[in-house]
């Protein structure tokens, strides 16, 4: 999908934020890329970053090297 970049963006945020130990803005954009993605289906007519590829970080707790964050 051509707005995929958008996706991308808040994406690449979340990921240095919690790279940084700012989880608070993390789970805040992980919440923005659900809306994001959501808004972008409703406009669209499909499935927005619906590509093989995995977005983000795999999880918060490998980025805080095995700590939970918070």
């Amino acid at each position: 999908m051509q707005q995929d970049w958008m996706l991308d963006v808040l994406a690449d945020l979340k990921s240095f934020a919690q790279q940084n130990g700012m989880f608070a803005l993390a789970e805040h954009l992980d919440d923005s890329l659900m809306v994001a993605a959501g808004e972008l289906a409703a406009h669209w007519g499909r499935d927005a970053g619906s590509g093989s590829r995995r977005r983000g970080c795999a999880s918060d707790r490998q980025v805080a090297g095995g700590r939970s964050p918070g």
